[in-house]
């Protein structure tokens, strides 16, 4: 394989020096012999964005490192092919390392990506999850990885640390992606952090990988709105990861989204995680608030304010998650949730099967459907959940504790707990 070292196109590695125009050379000189790999080695590289080519491999050595700019307009909007920038998240298509419409791409090594997100985040009073930060408005880097319209993807041995207050890797509207032996280490008090956002995609699969952050660990949504054509997430395989997080573990579905079907999750283990799997759907309203770009990045979600036209109803099936082992839960391990306003479009949840889980959690869990839209066929099959106090887990935030509860079924049909525990001994 040939290798474009990025010290050959004037790449230094000061930590100070934007190398964007260095590195994005060696890229394309790659992509431009016919493919290859770009090696970052020997230190730590400051830059702003890259734009990543088919049939390139950025390969980061055990000593390389590429570092975020704190410089926000490092990483300018420009035009994209695949998606309408005006409705995605956070309204914006900035990200550190970007590709689009590229086959045969992959970024691998033992290295580091450093998202700078000290740079992103102000300081201030504890509040959702216990975070101790905030963004810097719409000011704050929205992502760090981000493909779209991509096939045949590769993230592999790779340390992401210090994600800027937003996501970690957004994989829209990609196919046949495989993260594997991946790190993902983010502060816990950081918000809007998420780990690897999976969506409309089809054929994903996340292995042997460590993931810890302030929010989502793993999302698994099908928000159509930016695409000009929507597209169903499926065939999504998440296995032997260990997952931290002071929001949720797992998260499938959003007010909106589309069709989410055909997912597996196991052989996980859950530590320190307000919510270990969440299947919820928020009230419409959500979406019909007045959220502006200029106001977005300031505690809303990005894609508030896109109008009742962009939600579809949402259909979400066929979901498995076998062989989890859950502990130090301060909310809930199961909530499944449909928000009573029945202007939330939702189709239906349906065939969610639970197998051979524990947790040790404070709250148990949550089915909740809605009177209109029934939770259906939700099996739980040798799960033991055991209910403890607040002193005997490690993390929890304090202005959750109003939420604890106990088991909640409420419209919901053909729920089955077979050889399934609720303990609460230690109360």
């Amino acid at each position: 394989m040939i290798e474009y070292n990025i010290k050959e196109f004037g790449a230094i590695a000061d930590g100070k020096t934007n190398n964007a125009a260095a590195i994005q050379a060696a890229v394309d000189a790659c992509a431009r012999d016919g493919g290859g790999r770009v090696l970052v080695c020997g230190g730590t590289f400051l830059t702003g964005t890259v734009v990543l080519k088919s049939n390139v491999e950025l390969h980061l050595a055990a000593d390389g490192v590429l570092l975020a700019s704190p410089n926000r307009e490092d990483f300018p909007e420009f035009p994209k092919r695949h998606v309408d920038v005006s409705k995605l998240s956070r309204f914006s298509g900035a990200a550190m390392i970007f590709a689009e419409e590229c086959e045969n791409i992959s970024i691998t090594g033992m290295g580091k990506i450093d998202g700078n997100g000290y740079a992103y985040v102000t300081p201030c009073e504890p509040y959702h999850s216990g975070w101790s930060y905030k963004r810097n408005g719409a000011s704050t880097l929205p992502r760090v990885v981000f493909f779209t319209g991509c096939k045949n993807v590769l993230v592999e041995n790779v340390t992401l640390v210090n994600a800027p207050a937003g996501w970690a890797y957004w994989i829209h509207d990609c196919d046949l992606v495989h993260f594997d032996k991946a790190k993902i280490l983010c502060p816990l008090d950081f918000p809007n952090n998420d780990g690897i956002h999976i969506n409309s995609s089809r054929d994903v699969t996340v292995s042997n990988c460590v993931i810890q952050t302030g929010d989502d660990c793993i999302v698994v949504r099908a928000a159509n709105r930016s695409l000009y054509t929507p597209k169903i997430c499926e065939r999504i395989t998440v296995t032997n990861c260990t997952l931290m997080s002071h929001t949720n573990a797992i998260r499938l579905g959003w007010v909106g989204d589309g069709v989410i079907r055909n997912c597996s999750f196991s052989n996980l283990t859950i530590d320190e995680t307000r919510t270990g799997i969440t299947v919820y759907l928020p009230t419409a309203k959500v979406a019909f608030s007045d959220n502006t770009p200029e106001t977005c990045g300031k505690g809303g979600k990005g894609d508030h304010g896109l109008g009742a036209s962009a939600l579809e109803a949402t259909h979400i099936e066929n979901i498995s998650f076998s062989n989890i082992t859950m502990q130090n839960i301060y909310l809930s391990p199961v909530e499944i949730e449909i928000d009573p306003d029945e202007q939330t479009p939702c189709d239906c949840i349906k065939n969610i099967y639970f197998s051979h889980m524990y947790a040790q959690t404070l709250g148990l869990p949550a089915i909740i459907g809605r009177r209109d839209r029934r939770v259906q066929n939700i099996r739980f099959c040798d799960c033991d959940f055991c209910q403890v106090r607040p002193e005997d887990v490690s993390y929890y935030f304090e202005a959750t504790l109003e939420e604890l509860h106990p088991l909640i079924v409420r419209y919901a049909e053909n729920i089955v707990f077979e050889n399934t525990a609720f303990s609460s001994e230690n109360l």
